[in-house]
This record gives structure tokens, C-alpha cells and sequence, in this order.
């Protein structure tokens, strides 16, 4: 027993060194931010701190493990003043009063594209400051395709002509089990994730994954299992090795994809999503941006910083050269706006449904996941895995 509550308190110790080392400090401004992001981060520090004296504290914390360590660390006053996050965050951190609210001055909230700061006030107050926005479209390899079709019967066409799955080789190729990359199938002919009245916001018991429009759009999903022309189970890693060795001509992805296309010295382009039915598929938009803790000690401090110093051409630009994503930022938006990796997703993304940010979303992907592997696998139809997944949802969500 003695044993056993010196190895816990010694784990405890060490935790509690672990978060002292990314304390929120009086006077010091503390910033969590990625591996892509915290260069850029570390340069507007340094000039705010030649021209204030105050301390920046960059500290490089992954992506993902973000949002948890806040959650944890925010409470017991050990978290950052600055996080950098998704919109999609927000419905978690700031139901459990983890942000602080921001108020832009008018002249500073006219310089962002309308929509990304929408994505960070879903619940009325604005909760981060965002600098890019993402969403899929088409990425095709020209030396593969001269262009992408314009209708989802041209793609067909074209990829039953160009696949070869002995060889291996694909005319399309959709990231899957995965539920972001199946949305415009889903919203294509009428489907949506929950349901939005006006002047309430989301519904969340209005579940849109089975509805009759959602079904149909899985239906163009599933045929490409059916035909042969996707293969079931295509992750990250199998899709991105086959495109950068040409075995894929069109693929549904991100802009995150550039620094591969462009490592892999691929020509490529971006295009719209093909029309089903006539009608535009509509992916998820995905907004990245900045948020303050609401237990930071330098509330202040962070106005001033992020008002002068990162709400600005130079840095706002530094972010989107790491990470060629849409700007968020108008006048960066208004420099690159020829830039056909930009203007192709800024056009493929256009009419986008902004992720849901609210809490009830953690209880969305395992199921709508589940139901996209049964129907790669074959092994139910759309309507059968649709609505199984969204009878899982309405259960842990507590609908009636």
C-alpha cells in the first residue's frame, strides 16, 4: 500500500510539474499552438514583446491533443491565455466555460469573410478569431484528366473507363470510412446532420442522416462500392500513396493536401464538386482560429496582442503561407485571390454547411462512421446502415 501511494503521488507530482510548465503566468501572455502555426506565432510574439516588453510564450503542442489539455488544464488556473483550435470546438469549451467571449471593434470585424466569423458565434457571442477556413472539393492530377466533369454522370463515365483495380488505378477516389469526406453525397439531394429553426439554432433531434434526401445521395456513394470503382477502406495513408504515384486521377480532399501535390511535384487542380441530380453537393466548412481561455490572468494583455499584432496583413499572411487554406482575412483573401489552389477551393466550398459546434456532434461520428464501412463493405444498403446510425444517435441523445 505504501508502494502503491508513493507511485501515485509521484504520478501526481509529475502531472502537476507538467501543467506549471504550460501555466498561464501574470504579465507573461502563454500561447498553445501546432507545429505549422507556432513560427508564426513566435514572430508576433517577439514583436510585441520589443515593443512592450511583455513576454510571448510560445509552447508546440499537437493539433489534436489541444482542446483536451485546455479542458483539463484551464480549470486549476495551469492552461495557456491562447489556443489555436476549430470552430467546432467551441460547443464543448465554451458550455463548460472555457473561453472567453471577444468583442471585434466594427473596423476590425469588417476585415473577415462574414461566414468564418459565424462559425465561431454559433451560440451568440463571437469565441475566436478566425484566420482560415477549409472544406473539400476535387483535386485531380492533370497530367490524368484535363478537367473535372461537370455532372456526376460525366465522373462516372470517366471512372469506369480509367479504373483498373488489378492494377491498382481509380478515375475517383473518396477518404473512406469517414463521415467529413461523405457529406456532399448526404447533403447533395437534401440530407443534413441536425436540423436549424430560426431564432432557436441546431435541433439536435432532428436528424437529417436518414432522411429521403440522404439516403439518395448515399445511394451515388455506395455505387461506386458496388461498381468496383472505390475500394473499401481507402484511409489516408493507401489514397495519398496511390494519387502521388498517379494512380488516382480525381480525388474528394482538402486544401490541406498542397504540401504533398506539391512535394510530389503533381500538377494539379481543384474543381467542384460534380452536380448529382443537378443539384451542387455541399460539404462541411471547417473555420480555424484563435481563442482565448476564460481563466487566463492577462485578459488585457491578449486584447492588446491579438488586436495589434495578429489581426494583422503580415501575420495573417505568415499563417496562410504555412497552411494554404482560404484566408479568413480579407485582405490577405484579396492578395491570393489569384492563386488557383485558393480560388478553387474558395469556389468548390461556396454554399458550404459550417460544422455543427455544439456538444451533441461527439455523439454524431462513431455511428455515421459504422454506417459508411457496412455500406463499403457491402454489407447493408444506405437506407439500412442511414438509419441504423441515426436511430444510434437519437438514442444517446435522448429523443423521443
Amino acid at each position: 500500500m505504501k508502494v502503491l501511494k508513493a507511485v501515485l503521488l509521484s504520478g501526481l507530482l509529475a502531472a502537476g510539474l507538467a501543467l506549471a510548465a504550460f501555466a498561464s503566468t501574470p504579465g507573461t501572455i502563454t500561447i498553445w499552438a501546432d507545429d505549422t502555426r507556432t513560427p508564426v506565432f513566435e514572430a508576433a510574439g517577439e514583436a510585441y514583446t520589443a515593443a512592450t516588453g511583455i513576454p510571448v510564450v510560445v509552447q508546440e503542442i499537437p493539433f489534436e491533443d489541444i482542446r483536451s489539455r485546455l479542458a483539463t488544464a484551464a480549470p486549476v488556473g495551469e492552461g495557456a491565455d491562447i489556443v489555436i483550435g476549430a470552430h467546432d470546438w467551441v460547443g464543448e469549451l465554451a458550455a463548460d466555460g472555457l473561453l472567453e467571449e471577444l468583442e471585434l471593434p466594427a473596423e476590425l470585424a469588417a476585415l473577415f469573410d462574414e461566414t468564418t466569423l459565424e462559425a465561431f458565434s454559433q451560440f451568440g457571442p463571437l469565441y475566436g478569431i478566425p484566420y482560415a477556413r477549409g472544406g473539400i472539393g476535387i483535386v485531380y492530377n492533370k497530367a490524368l484528366i484535363d478537367e473535372v466533369p461537370e455532372t456526376w454522370d460525366g465522373l462516372l463515365a470517366f471512372a469506369r473507363e480509367f479504373t483498373d483495380p488489378t492494377i491498382p488505378r481509380y478515375g475517383f477516389a473518396v477518404q473512406n470510412p469517414d463521415a467529413y469526406h461523405s457529406f456532399p453525397f448526404v447533403s447533395a439531394l437534401g440530407g443534413y446532420i441536425f436540423g436549424f429553426e430560426e431564432g432557436v439554432g441546431l435541433v439536435p433531434c432532428d436528424v437529417g442522416l436518414d432522411n429521403e434526401g440522404a439516403i439518395a445521395g448515399m445511394e451515388y456513394m455506395a455505387q461506386l462500392f458496388e461498381e468496383g470503382l472505390l475500394p473499401a477502406g481507402l484511409g489516408w495513408t493507401e489514397w495519398t500513396a496511390l494519387f502521388e504515384e498517379g494512380r488516382i486521377a480525381m480525388v474528394l480532399t482538402g486544401p490541406w493536401v498542397d504540401t504533398f501535390v506539391v512535394a510530389g511535384g503533381i500538377d494539379a487542380g481543384v474543381a467542384a464538386i460534380p452536380l448529382i441530380e443537378g443539384e451542387r453537393p455541399r460539404p462541411l466548412i471547417d473555420v480555424q482560429g484563435i481563442m482565448v481561455s476564460a481563466y487566463s490572468q492577462n485578459l488585457a494583455l491578449v486584447e492588446d496582442f491579438l488586436f495589434n499584432y495578429i489581426i494583422s496583413e503580415d501575420t495573417m499572411l505568415a499563417l496562410f503561407l504555412e497552411d494554404r487554406r482560404p484566408p479568413a482575412f480579407l485582405p490577405v483573401a484579396a492578395m491570393v485571390e489569384d492563386d488557383p489552389w485558393v480560388a478553387g477551393f474558395t469556389a468548390a466550398t461556396e454554399g458550404g454547411t459550417p460544422m455543427p459546434a455544439i456538444r451533441e456532434m461527439a455523439a454524431v461520428w462513431d455511428s455515421w462512421q459504422s454506417a459508411i464501412e457496412l455500406i463499403g463493405q457491402l454489407e447493408l444498403t444506405p437506407e439500412e446502415a442511414l438509419g441504423q446510425a441515426a436511430d444510434a444517435i437519437r438514442e444517446t441523445l435522448g429523443c423521443e
